[in-house]
């Protein structure tokens, strides 16, 4: 059968039987190919331009070998809409259906007709670059900051209103200016791949807001284009995204897409056959031998990237995104799924996982893993290979808990649960968890992220508030390592709203001095909140929407993350490449020593003691490309004050204060201390040092 598991790379990377799959334009019209292992035959269905009921033509398809069905016309031209219909068996999970119209997987513009009524349309592709080039941050100065193309410039004064929530608002000056404000260096933005909502949540009056749950993986969602691109059409729209692109490589800045190859809107079986499902189910999808869908996504289907087929469209689609389109990079939805084999079990070296990374239309991609899905043996953080990176949640647990939980334990039970060591591991590069060939920058290090409770939410609520998704709060997460601080939700104590803010500014404090690569979620920057939901994956409205009128308590929040995204910048001994080893010179490292708060190494009993939760952190680079920089950072991890002698460290002679978490307004003057000087460190607190 032709969508057989591939044996090696070369299967996907190198055969010329998927090749030029969809619609190719030449003179005089166009050619579809079309694949599908178990189909009889293939059907090319036209529409009117403007009624998308009325069938214009209705040509057939014919085989051109290894499961391909092709046909030429001059009436695939630019703007052309069109569909496929299949026609094969209907036993052993196969659901060929003759009347059905389908949408052609590699179609570059979708339209619809209604609620899973789409037709493909044709599209012209060129574009003028204008010479804009990828801007190419190293992997080591890269600061992520996730954000949704609707939610980011919805509410934005500055963007005019017939850009707000689109492609083109994303990169008007006006945002432009926030990030190069900000510091970030790299936009990774939620779904843009062509997505519909769940008619579920279209009963209940709600959408699919997040976009994980895609119709169509070549094609960027026409809803988040200006009215004036979508009536002009689905090249217009493409035009669109790539004008946007442009104009943030013109600034500097990257864009990597958050991308859903696990699964598709298809759902699970008795839900909507419009593309996949109907042109070779059985080869698309995972089920068992007698059809029975194996869904390790917890979405009703899960894309079987076992076969050839399923596979090469996952890898012609990335290879279109980064080349065509010139997106930087890519964070990969459960992508453990997409490592599973034919006996649906996870493998790092998964011919397909290998061909993303060795693809030569990647090579400087950011490949980042969301290393889990929720199949059996689904939770993989450290596992995927060479060239991955991987989303930490072992450092996004541990951080929560230093700052928020065990600080609640501790209220309740004199002492917190446990001590320093653990937080310290992921402080330096989580290297219990990334082989040391990885390295730190294999960690994908955050402590929000668009799933889950914001910032400021984080601080200020016990528990979930999910009522408004229409599920009795049964969705969401249960477990959030949360702290409200003494009260659940807004309230007016004073006492209660200094102490959140001081935990936001250690929880932001520990993400951007952190070894790995940092991931800011938009909008903590100035505390949002969305009133203690964290799913809020179906409200496309002013809860997920960013409120760009700050209080000047905000305000102060955002210079703290500017002044720390800017120290990470300029101190290398932060941003790693390599892990250390002892007794050798590892070029682009940081060699590190651990004092206690009397200025002495640190003991084994000292590390695990959760009465004893100070650390001071020195770190020295081992310059490559760089000047030498050696910082010291002090954590202070319970709420009480502590007397904090500064250590002798050989070579250091003083420590320059460049950043506190305990001043409201980050300070200017950088004030100089001796080693051997005493600091008195406030309760739950960080300071940074440069050791000169």
């Amino acid at each position: 059968m032709p969508g057989t598991t591939p044996t090696s790379e070369t299967s996907l990377l190198h055969s010329t039987a998927f090749d030029d799959l969809g619609v190719t334009l030449h003179a005089g019209g166009g050619t579809l190919r079309v694949w599908s292992g178990n189909a009889i035959g293939l059907e090319l269905v036209v529409f009117d331009d403007t009624d998308l009921d009325w069938i214009t033509a209705e040509l057939p398809m014919s085989p051109s070998g290894h499961g391909v069905w092709e046909v030429t016309s001059e009436l695939l031209h630019p703007g052309a809409r069109y569909a496929v219909r299949a026609v094969g068996p209907q036993q052993n999970g196969s659901m060929f259906n003759s009347r059905t119209l389908l949408l052609d997987p590699y179609a570059k513009g979708i339209t619809a007709g209604g609620f899973n009524d789409w037709r493909s349309v044709v599209v012209d592709g060129t574009f003028d670059w204008g010479g804009a080039a990828k801007p190419r941050v190293p992997l080591d100065r890269t600061v992520l900051y996730e954000g949704h193309v609707k939610g980011l410039t919805k509410r934005h004064p500055d963007v005019p209103p017939a850009l707000h929530g689109t492609y083109a608002g994303l990169a008007h000056p006006a945002m432009i200016e926030h990030f190069h404000a900000l510091g970030i260096t790299t936009i990774e933005l939620l779904p843009i791949h062509a997505f519909q909502s769940e008619p579920r949540l279209l009963q209940l009056g709600l959408a699919n807001y997040w976009g994980y749950n895609t119709v169509n993986f070549f094609t960027p969602h026409p809803r988040y284009a200006t009215d004036a691109a979508r009536r002009a059409g689905s090249t217009a729209v493409l035009a669109e995204v790539k004008g946007m692109v442009k104009l943030l490589h013109e600034a500097g800045l990257e864009v990597v897409l958050d991308v859903v190859y696990n699964h598709t809107a298809e759902e699970g079986i008795g839900g909507p056959r419009s593309s996949l499902r109907g042109l070779d189910n059985r080869n698309y999808y995972r089920q068992t031998d007698d059809g029975v869908y194996v869904d390790v996504t917890g979405c009703g289907n899960s894309l079987n990237t076992s076969t050839d087929a399923a596979a090469r469209l996952v890898l012609d689609s990335l290879r279109y995104w980064a080349d065509e389109v010139q997106i930087d990079g890519f964070r990969f939805d459960l992508a453990t799924t997409l490592g599973r084999d034919a006996a649906h079990t996870y493998t790092p070296e998964h011919p397909l996982l290998r061909a993303i990374a060795d693809d030569p239309l990647l090579q400087d991609a950011k490949l980042i893993a969301e290393p889990w899905d929720v199949g059996l043996g689904g939770w993989q953080t450290g596992n995927f290979g060479a060239g991955w990176h991987e989303w930490n949640d072992r450092y996004r647990d541990r951080v929560r808990n230093f700052w928020l939980s065990d600080v609640d334990y501790a209220r309740r039970a004199s002492t917190a649960p446990v001590g320093i060591g653990g937080f310290a591991t992921r402080l330096a590069g989580s290297s219990n968890t990334f082989s040391e060939d990885r390295g730190p920058l294999a960690s994908i290090n955050f402590v929000t992220a668009h799933d889950g409770f914001t910032l400021r939410d984080l601080v200020s609520y016990d528990v979930k508030h999910n009522l408004g998704n229409g599920e009795q709060n049964r969705d969401g997460a249960d477990t959030n390592r949360s702290f409200n601080h003494g009260a659940e939700g807004p309230t007016d104590d004073e006492r209660i709203l200094a102490t959140r803010r001081k935990a936001m500014r250690n929880l932001l404090g520990t993400l951007l001095l952190s070894a790995g690569i940092p991931m800011l979620t938009a909008g903590d920057e100035y505390a949002r909140t969305q009133r203690g939901n964290n799913n809020a994956y179906c409200h496309d409205s002013e809860l997920t929407w960013l409120d760009w009128e700050p209080a000047s308590w905000q305000k102060q929040l955002f210079a703290h993350v500017q002044r720390l995204i800017r120290l990470r910048r300029e101190n290398p001994a932060l941003r790693p490449i390599r892990f250390a080893r002892l007794g050798e010179h590892t070029p682009s490292a940081s060699v590190m020593e651990w004092y206690d708060e009397h200025g002495e190494t640190m003991s084994e009993e000292r590390w695990t003691n959760p009465a004893h939760r100070t650390l001071q952190y020195v770190a020295a680079s081992t310059p490559e490309f760089e000047a030498f920089n050696r910082i010291l950072l002090i954590v202070h991890g319970t709420e009480r004050p502590v007397e904090v002698t500064l250590p002798e460290v050989d070579g250091a002679t003083r420590y320059v204060s460049l950043w506190r978490s305990d001043e409201d307004v980050p300070q200017l003057l950088e004030q100089v201390h001796a080693p051997g000087d005493a600091v008195e460190v406030s309760p739950t607190s960080m300071y940074l040092f440069r050791a000169e």
